[in-house]
């Protein structure tokens, strides 16, 4: 397990300080208020049965009336302390899952490359909620019961020493059983959490990508694979089920045979004249209080192994640090600003296919202010130029570099707020179109109507939304799907130009646009790159010929460059090839 045994004590750290002293103080006085009521009891028993000739109504009546009292203070304690634990169980759970969350988001793409989104919403969801109540209200019930076992042994001792020792001969067997019982269950927790991960992974994928199983007519093989994830969940339980039953049998079975211990054996001393009634009663209850004390440390164990094996997951990705910086590094002067890149005898692999290169020997210099564009075959790793330009990854070796400065020493953060990005299919967020527009500015919250609108009449977006009948408030769906590809294209634009970055950043952002929608997103898109340094992934003609520079990458590196008259003019290059595939 990654981290100290004691780790699950610091969530309690994010419990108020206060609240958990106060549950532990209502804790202990609704225990030992709890524990008291066998001995009063006792009392009252010999009470009655010491002198029944005598009148004892004064003092029976004194008796139960303070042990009342005494019961409605416990029962307050009591009341409180769940009170209290729930909450301060609510709030750990909270502060995980904003921890967790805020975790995974600093971490590297490559991370997210080799890590399913179902398996990290399932560590969010379920995980953290196992967590928290097996160190809160687990916790705290383990804890009452621990105290109360302690104080019923206590005052059995106190009761009857020979009785004592005599019935808790039990104890010791069933202690060694729990041990090996928690290990094991924690262990399964494990597997079991593991396999409820790769469930929602499942149901996640196949619920997000509908459509493609629905145009496949894949419905029966999606619910197939399911129904077989959950059957192996199924039998995980079943396995946890049969290890449970038998340890609670055992433990139900330690506890009739203390009670039955008792009888037998404080018969025996009551014949013996070495005990009272009241004295057996007494012991009897603390017995059968021990028992159930006993029972609820056996659950607060279970549940305490069942936490940890879902925890130790969750620990691994809190304190996972992530390989590339998050908010850390230079952030150039305004002055100093230009935006001019160079890519210098780069060499990458993306970190989950090493032995795949992808750029050998890549070298590139953008200017500040101009359009350069950048074609080549598919799969050649155009995309991967501007992965690397927003510093999603790093190069194994050779530099690239923003105003002679190497991105490595500049602030991610930074850098990317510098770089707008429209891609050929844009993501938006399901909520308005006012949202998404305004999600491209530092503060969101702080953008006005007038400015989106603004924005969304240069990138030629004004138009379609206002037909909408909730106009800028009209919600886009999951991924913008309820949006044409040229709706969203514009959208995506408007929220680059709210944005307002130096460098710009365009993925083929019209090659699966018809004509008109092409014309409207050139045009644009022609507003949006002025004054800015860009980059163009593209095939088509419309969005290279009007470039500064045309870039040919091939084979890992770039093998032609000019303007596109003067690469279309050499009759071998590769450049010239494929443009007349295109036409």
């Amino acid at each position: 397990m990654h981290g100290p045994p004691a780790w699950p004590l610091r969530l309690l750290v994010a419990a108020n300080r206060k609240e958990r002293g106060a549950a532990v103080g209502f804790l202990a006085m609704s225990s030992v208020i709890t524990m008291s009521a066998p001995f009063f009891l006792g009392r009252i028993i010999d009470v009655i049965y010491t002198n029944p000739t005598v009148d004892y109504s004064y003092t029976l009546t004194r008796l139960c009336l303070a042990l009342s009292g005494v019961f409605l203070c416990g029962a307050a304690a009591n009341t409180v302390r769940v009170y209290l634990m729930q909450t301060s169980g609510q709030r750990i759970v909270n502060r995980l899952r904003a921890s967790l969350f805020s975790s995974l988001l600093r971490q590297e793409v490559a991370f997210f490359d080799k890590t399913r989104t179902g398996e990290l919403i399932n560590r969010l969801s379920s995980d953290t909620a196992l967590l928290g109540r097996s160190i809160t209200e687990n916790l705290s019930d383990g804890l009452r019961a621990g105290a109360q076992a302690s104080i019923g042994i206590g005052m059995m001792f106190y009761v009857s020493p020979q009785l004592a020792t005599f019935v808790l001969s039990v104890v010791p067997p069933i202690s060694v059983l729990a041990v090996i019982y928690g290990r094991y269950l924690q262990k399964l927790t494990k597997v079991m959490q593991d396999s409820l991960a790769q469930t929602t992974q499942l149901a996640e994928e196949s619920i997000g990508n509908i459509r493609t199983v629905r145009a496949f007519g894949k419905e029966i093989t999606e619910i197939e694979k399911y129904t077989s994830k959950v059957d192996h969940v199924m039998q995980l339980a079943r396995k946890e089920a049969f290890a449970r039953a038998g340890f609670f049998g055992a433990t139900g079975l330690s506890g009739n045979l203390i009670v039955l211990s008792v009888l037998y054996k404080g018969g025996l001393l009551m014949g013996s004249a070495h005990m009272t009634v009241g004295e057996l009663s007494s012991f009897l209850m603390y017995a059968f209080w021990v028992g159930l004390s006993i029972g609820g440390l056996s659950s607060f164990y279970s549940e305490l192994m069942k936490g940890l094996g879902a925890g130790g997951r969750l620990w691994e990705l809190l304190e996972r640090k992530p390989e590339l910086p998050f908010d850390e590094g230079v952030v150039l002067n305004q002055e100093s600003f230009q935006g001019t890149l160079e890519f210098r005898n780069v060499h990458f692999t993306y970190p989950a296919r090493p032995e795949v290169p992808i750029f050998q020997d890549f070298s590139l210099c953008i200017p500040s202010a101009s359009v350069t564009a950048l074609v080549g075959p598919s799969g050649s790793g155009k995309s991967t130029v501007l992965s690397l330009l927003l510093r999603l990854y790093d190069p194994v070796s050779g530099t690239i570099s923003l105003d002679g400065h190497d991105i490595r020493q500049l602030n991610p953060v930074w850098l990317r707020s510098k770089i707008g990005t429209v891609s050929q299919e844009p993501v938006l967020f399901s909520c308005s179109i006012a949202e998404n527009i305004a999600y491209g500015a530092d503060d969101p919250s702080s953008v006005t109507a007038e400015q989106i609108e603004k924005v969304a009449d240069v990138a030629n977006a004004g138009a379609f939304i206002r037909n909408f009948p909730q106009g800028f408030n009209t919600v886009v769906g999951e991924k913008g799907v309820l949006l044409s590809g040229g709706q969203k294209q514009r959208i995506a634009i408007a929220r680059a130009l709210l944005k307002n970055p130096k460098i710009l950043l365009l993925d083929e952002a019209t090659s699966a646009l018809d004509a008109e929608n092409e014309y409207l997103v050139q045009e644009a898109l022609d507003r949006l790159m002025e004054g800015r340094t860009v980059l163009i992934i593209a095939h088509r003609l419309s969005t290279i010929k009007n470039a500064n520079t045309v870039a040919v990458l091939d084979q890992g590196k770039i093998t032609e460059r000019g303007r596109h008259e003067e690469l279309l003019s050499k009759p071998n290059g590769i450049y010239r090839r494929l443009m007349n595939k295109q036409s």
